[in-house]
């Protein structure tokens, strides 16, 4: 699989995992819906998931369902990746 392929494979998981949680909370009453979401990313989904995930918002959000994308204003913004080492960049 190349690097492509996988980054693609990664943003169709990431969709898929959000519109599940979306569907979850989706039975509860309205006013915990976007609450919930965006809870349960902020929780559980390391920095470099939601830094992957707010990529897919940005672009658009193809695929994700209308709570996810509600929920992402309410979603913390991870810090940007530290960068690598200068001995790690020259390899």
């Amino acid at each position: 699989m190349s690097h492509d392929e996988d980054v693609a494979a990664g943003k169709t998981k990431l969709i898929y995992m959000a519109n599940q949680i979306a569907r979850f909370f989706a039975s509860m009453p309205r006013e915990e819906q976007v609450e919930g979401v965006a809870r349960h990313i902020n929780d559980f989904w390391e920095p470099r998931m939601r830094r992957h995930f707010f990529e897919i918002v940005e672009a658009g959000g193809e695929g994700l369902s209308p709570l996810v994308m509600e929920a992402a204003s309410h979603i913390r913004r991870p810090p940007p990746p530290e960068p690598l080492p200068a001995a790690a960049q020259a390899q």
